[in-house]
């Protein structure tokens, strides 16, 4: 009898210094990170389901679609409604096939001395979303930390939407993230109905939701978009999440392809994964863009889009 494979299929084990991660076959995603041993990410185990999106790939939309339905060039189609209970789709169609490990840019092993990986992965016409494309996500680990670059291409001879958006959980090492002191660049927010669909836009001033400034996350409940973000020269957002006593920190950083970034405090997840990390979700639409086009791409046959986003870290050991 052998052994059954993982959960989340095969993994590849990227390393550079101190710095260690897994990607893994199904939904082309990230399973875990650390630096000098200390976890980075709050990720799963590989012999268990990726539960809450953890570090998957949202792809051809992130967050939801109401009732899964949408109009496109004059035809209506329906999506698979994956979030059954509120009636959406959700998270797109990528997040549980098996993508391809292109192993001249990894480890033909799917484990060793290597800091780089490729994973590809054709989406191909389904009824829903009847479009082909082509799928590339590259993990590199370097000096400053790791960087995921996302390339797709319209292969087919129809154009297409398209969006993109990753699940990251964040940690700093606290059993729960209340304590954590959180900064979120963005001055508005989408505020959402309880299905989780955009009711319009909030600025944060004087709410709940201003991250604007250090402080720490307390009780506050957030599953929101956060919009109109601060940028540094080089055109990146950083979203930071650190220690109470700023002993060390994490940030997610996200270029100008990613308009949008999701915040959720990981409230509805099972009991004993409640708040033990924070969602930061790189995302280049809003909610429901598939119904609203706010920020919404379409790629003609042919075109080709890429992002990048990426993590780095301070005060870790080494």
């Amino acid at each position: 009898m052998t052994d059954a494979p993982p959960a989340s299929g095969r993994q590849v084990e990227l390393r550079h210094g101190r710095h260690t991660a897994t990607v893994v076959e199904v939904g082309g995603g990230i399973r875990s990170y650390t630096v000098a041993g200390v976890d980075v990410l709050d990720g799963y185990p590989p012999d268990e389901m990726c539960v809450g999106a953890k570090g998957q790939t949202l792809i051809p939309w992130p967050n939801r679609v109401e009732d899964g339905a949408y109009e496109f060039d004059g035809q209506s189609f329906q999506l698979p409604l994956t979030e059954a209970e509120k009636h959406n789709a959700i998270h797109g169609l990528v997040r549980w096939q098996s993508w391809h490990v292109d192993d001249a840019a990894g480890s033909a092993s799917g484990a060793g001395e290597t800091g780089h990986v490729a994973l590809t992965c054709r989406l191909h016409p389904s009824p829903g979303y009847p479009y082909t494309v082509d799928l590339r996500n590259e993990y590199t680990l370097d000096d400053d930390g790791l960087t995921v670059r996302t390339v797709a291409t319209n292969v087919g001879s129809r154009r297409c939407p398209y969006a993109v958006g990753f699940h990251p959980y964040l940690t700093v090492g606290t059993p729960r993230i209340d304590e954590a002191v959180l900064t979120i660049p963005g001055g508005t927010r989408l505020p959402t109905d309880d299905r989780g669909i955009p009711t319009g836009r909030e600025d944060v001033g004087a709410t709940g939701y201003d991250f604007r400034s250090p402080r720490r996350i307390g009780d506050i409940e957030i599953d929101t978009t956060y919009v109109d973000l601060d940028r540094d020269p080089d055109g990146l957002a950083e979203v930071t999440l650190a220690a109470p006593d700023g002993s060390r920190s994490v940030t997610l950083w996200l270029d100008e392809a990613f308009p949008y970034v999701e915040i959720f405090t990981g409230d509805t997840l099972p009991p004993d994964q409640r708040r033990t990390g924070l969602g930061v979700e790189p995302m280049t639409c809003a909610p429901n863009a598939f119904r609203t086009g706010d920020g919404l791409l379409v790629l003609e046959p042919g075109e080709q889009v890429t992002t990048t986003w990426g993590i780095r870290t301070t005060g870790y050991p080494g």
